[in-house]
């Protein structure tokens, strides 16, 4: 996991011992943890008042903050950071569950959909979070397939097949009511001169295309015109599509009774625009990096800890993997899972495109 040039820290050995148990205990509760309770429970070889000054002083340098209605305290952003960066141990995703996430892949077919929405799905279960993935998306699609149906009056479907999976579908005005046999051939004449093509070359073919009067021609041209725009558009965008799973895991943690603050969390994921301003700086790093709280620029993400792995090839395909949750999370398991799972994506990739 990539280290933050800010990160705080150190602390001495007690102090560190106590945020420790400090964090863990309101993982595991969500209630603002007392002195008492870390002496019962953690045995830190220590007395309650001393316990209570450290935590003061851990209070002081903005790593615990303290409720007006409790006597406990919480840990801060802060907090939480200086603990992922130097407190919590790493861990390795258990044999087991390597095992029963690798099974679940190992269950669907080389499908994009099928398995980006698993990848979200198996981080949701295996985390009590949510999980996120979003679709390999290359720097520049290509021309699988393209098919024209029949529609209503003079309208048809004009289906465009991207190579790395994506399905568009526009509609096309037609000069008359054509049969499907008509329209499988002029399909046939747009696969002949699209397939395998970037939009670069589609809008090349384009031009290689004369205006006239021809139904025929300018059903094709007019097929061509909307291929080109809408690979134009794919390319510009760095995150194509986002599957998301488990917002139920994520409702149920206290700090989200208030359901309308976790859906003004989802709309912004959903845009796509802060995700796709993440996508090429993760690549660029690689590794697991995790957003805690006002980390996040949205100030709709600051009550919320996102985990993010990047998968594929630079150059090829590039996508994005993760978990979404409350800043109290269990960061260390979180953290092998999303890195587990970015290692099996990155195998998808690789089968796809090689």
């Amino acid at each position: 996991m990539a280290r933050r040039k800010d990160r705080p820290g150190p602390l001495e050995p007690r102090s560190e011992a106590i945020l420790r148990a400090i964090i863990e205990e309101y993982v595991a509760t969500a209630q603002p943890v007392g002195s008492q309770t870390l002496v019962l429970k953690y045995g830190l070889g220590v007395s309650p008042a001393t316990v209570r000054n450290v935590m003061a002083e851990l209070e002081l340098a903005g790593y615990l903050g303290h409720p007006h209605t409790s006597a406990g305290r919480l840990p801060t952003d802060r907090g939480y950071r200086l603990y992922v960066e130097s407190i919590a141990d790493a861990v390795t995703l258990a044999p087991v569950e390597q095992l029963m996430i690798r099974h679940q892949f190992g269950q669907v077919e080389f499908a994009s959909d099928q398995w980006f929405r698993l990848a979200a799905s198996t981080l949701a279960t295996a985390t009590h979070a949510a999980g996120i993935a979003t679709a390999a998306k290359p720097p520049a699609c290509r021309v699988r397939r393209v098919d024209l149906v029949a529609g209503s009056g003079r309208l048809a479907n004009l289906v465009l097949v991207l190579a790395e999976g994506p399905i568009k579908q526009m509609l096309v005005t037609l000069d008359r009511t054509y049969t499907q046999e008509e329209l499988d051939d002029l399909a046939h004449a747009v696969n002949r001169r699209l397939v395998g093509r970037s939009a670069e070359g589609v809008e090349h073919i384009l031009g290689e295309i004369r205006d006239g009067t021809d139904p025929a021609q300018i059903v094709v041209r007019q097929s061509v015109e909307r291929i080109a725009a809408q690979m134009r558009a794919f390319d510009a965008s760095t995150v194509e599509a986002i599957f998301s799973e488990g917002l139920l895991n994520v409702m149920e943690a206290p700090e989200f009774a208030r359901s309308e603050k976790l859906r003004r969390v989802f709309a912004v994921l959903q845009d796509s625009g802060y995700l796709g301003a993440l996508v090429p700086d993760l690549a660029r790093g690689g590794g697991v990096r995790v957003f805690i709280g006002s980390e996040n620029p949205p100030e709709e993400m600051h009550d919320v800890s996102l985990i993010l792995a990047p998968y594929g090839r630079p150059g090829r395909a590039v996508g994005v993997v993760g978990v979404l949750g409350p800043t109290r999370m269990a960061y260390p398991h979180a953290i092998s899972t999303v890195r587990y799972v970015s290692g099996l994506m990155n195998e998808l990739v690789d089968h796809l495109y090689t």
